[in-house]
């Protein structure tokens, strides 16, 4: 820590900092690698894989994807299309409401989403190979603190 910070509000005032300073770059380097991770190794769109990303999440109609993505309904549609024409989601009616479809991942689908994660974790992991046993347990206990602030 730096000297000069004498008082609680400096503190917190370089912790806000630093964390602007590494958390949303940091992010966009681990999006950006599931993204390109999808489009390579899989051939999916950004459209399609946010798709496959949010019904593995727990959203199951196309009306869920679209407000979540914050795009109409058509757009989501054109993708689930694609999706489900390369077997990696099914679309179902609703027995309650025949008026929607409910999605759902296939086993390939899963898979290929697994597969995306599992790339990035590795990724991840080699980008700390370089890291101490004790900078890593430094990360660990930062990033516990960090999550008090969501909670």
């Amino acid at each position: 820590m730096t000297p000069s910070l004498t008082s609680t509000k400096d503190i917190a005032e370089e912790v806000l900092d630093r964390f602007w300073e590494t958390v949303p770059p940091l992010w966009g380097q681990v999006r950006g690698h599931i993204r390109a991770a999808a489009a390579e190794k899989f051939r999916l769109s950004e459209e399609q894989f946010q798709v496959l990303r949010l019904i593995r999440a727990g959203k199951g109609s196309v009306s869920q994807v679209a407000a979540a993505r914050h795009i109409t309904r058509p757009a989501i549609s054109q993708a689930v299309d694609a999706l489900v024409q390369r077997g990696l989601l099914t679309r179902t009616q609703d027995e309650d409401d025949r008026r929607h479809m409910q999605l759902a991942l296939t086993d390939s689908g899963r898979e290929t989403m697994d597969a995306v994660f599992k790339a990035t974790r590795a990724w991840m992991r080699s980008r700390m190979a370089g890291f101490s046993e004790r900078e890593l347990e430094n990360v660990i206990r930062a990033m516990e603190t960090l999550r008090k602030m969501l909670e």
